[in-house]
């Protein structure tokens, strides 16, 4: 290629060797765009990325790196996904999550931004939110985080907020509610050997990889005493990007903060219940001590996602989303892939 003559634009996916990144990559792939990801390969996988992606493997806080990635792709759009993202993990150790989530982060959006980037669509999290008294929770509801995972991906919306203010360039923070589900096509889905994901952790018990499941605190302030939370399907979450970034740039005076769940809940019991339905299988459960950052119910309102974006939920269906879990973890285990 001549050096005068550009590539196409291309979307920049931060973290997209993960399972949230990988699904998002596939969705902008279908949608036409050309995509590069972006991969430490701490805790992602290079097999997950899509083939027909450019992989560069870095660190999002290597902005020489993230500086010469946008140049050579002609990167005008980033998707950052990239950082530490354990509720759990994080209480033990706050120092990681801020040096990742902020540091990292804060660093790579200023070489972004620095080097022409127009449009940041950020993933961020329910658990900005804490012990909110307001359900389902709105984007307008105080934002009073309980772990430092969420206190760190909330000090990166106030970054983006005061940035696009004083440069060229806007932004869409996606708050996710719980994650779940994988690829309905098998493309993609959770590969982690330390999941700590309800969903995922019962159908690896469903599996016979876990001896049982267990179950953190069954004495909160909810219909059967146990957390209850509002499962998106990943598929679903990672449409919703796409329609983020397409609404960034066409409107590029917008910035936007949106609810990503489906506006109800289940508890952790009514989940376990439906994975050994679908699978099948009965597994031992136990329950432990309440688990350190974790409140008793979060459910998103999703009202100014439907009104905003042309976003509309395809897999809305708690045993569906249990199926393709199920039948990734099967196709890690050996199993036959069959389309749930």
């Amino acid at each position: 290629m001549s050096a005068d003559i550009r590539p196409e634009p291309a979307v920049l996916v931060t973290g997209g060797a993960g399972y949230i990144g990988s699904h998002v990559a596939l969705a902008l792939l279908d949608a036409g765009y050309n995509v590069v990801v972006l991969d430490n390969l701490a805790t992602g996988f290079a097999s997950a990325v899509p083939s027909a992606a450019t992989f560069r493997q870095g660190d999002i806080a290597d902005c020489q790196l993230v500086s010469q990635i946008i140049h050579t792709h002609n990167i005008d759009s980033v998707i950052h996904l990239g950082g530490s993202l354990l509720v759990g993990e994080s209480s033990v150790d706050p120092l990681k999550y801020f040096e990742n989530n902020v540091g990292g982060s804060s660093r790579f959006l200023r070489a972004a931004v620095k080097a022409g980037v127009r449009h940041v669509v950020f993933s961020s999290t329910a658990a900005v939110y804490g012990e909110t008294e307001s359900q389902p929770v709105r984007e307008d509801c105080p934002t009073e985080p309980i772990n430092p995972y969420g206190t760190s991906k909330l000090i990166i919306e106030g970054v983006l907020a005061a940035s696009s203010r004083a440069h060229d360039f806007n932004y869409s923070s996606l708050r996710y509610f719980n994650v779940a589900g994988a690829d309905p096509s098998g493309r993609s889905g959770q590969s982690s050997s330390e999941a700590t994901h309800l969903i995922k952790v019962a159908c690896e018990a469903a599996c016979g990889k876990r001896e049982g499941v267990r179950i953190f605190g069954d004495d909160y302030d909810t219909p059967d005493g146990t957390c209850v939370r509002d499962f998106i399907h990943v598929s679903d979450l990672a449409a919703a990007h796409v329609d983020a970034l397409e609404r960034l740039r066409q409107h590029p005076d917008e910035d936007l903060v949106l609810n990503c769940g489906y506006g109800h809940g289940y508890s952790v019991k009514e989940v376990l219940a439906a994975v050994e339905r679908v699978s099948g299988y009965t597994f031992p459960q136990a329950v432990d001590a309440r688990r350190a950052g974790d409140p008793a119910a979060l459910v998103a309102d999703n009202g100014k996602l439907l009104r905003t974006l042309p976003w509309r939920p395809r897999y809305d269906d708690l045993d569906l989303i249990v199926a393709h879990a199920l039948n990734w973890e099967r196709k890690l285990a050996g199993y036959t892939f069959e389309d749930a």
